[in-house]
């Protein structure tokens, strides 16, 4: 009852060599040539950075904020 001595199934065996061979083939070519790696990663921006925004005002500027503004509510 094994199908491996028909055609169908020397099809499916070669489908599987072919399934197979084109993904290990394709990876090994581009994976030995640096160049081509270079191009593929210069394709696409993998990390992009924001711009850097204003730096936060130091502890000491802060705590004097938050006592004019517990003044100003206490005086009110």
């Amino acid at each position: 009852m094994s199908s491996l001595g028909t055609s169908k199934g020397i099809l499916e065996i070669a489908k599987f060599g072919v399934y197979v061979a084109v993904p290990v083939t394709l990876t090994y070519l581009v994976a030995t040539d640096s160049k081509a790696i270079k191009k593929l990663m210069g394709l696409r921006p993998y990390v992009v950075y924001p711009p850097e925004g204003p730096r936060p005002p130091p502890p000491e500027e802060l705590r004097e904020r938050a006592r004019e503004i517990a003044r100003s509510r206490n005086q009110e």
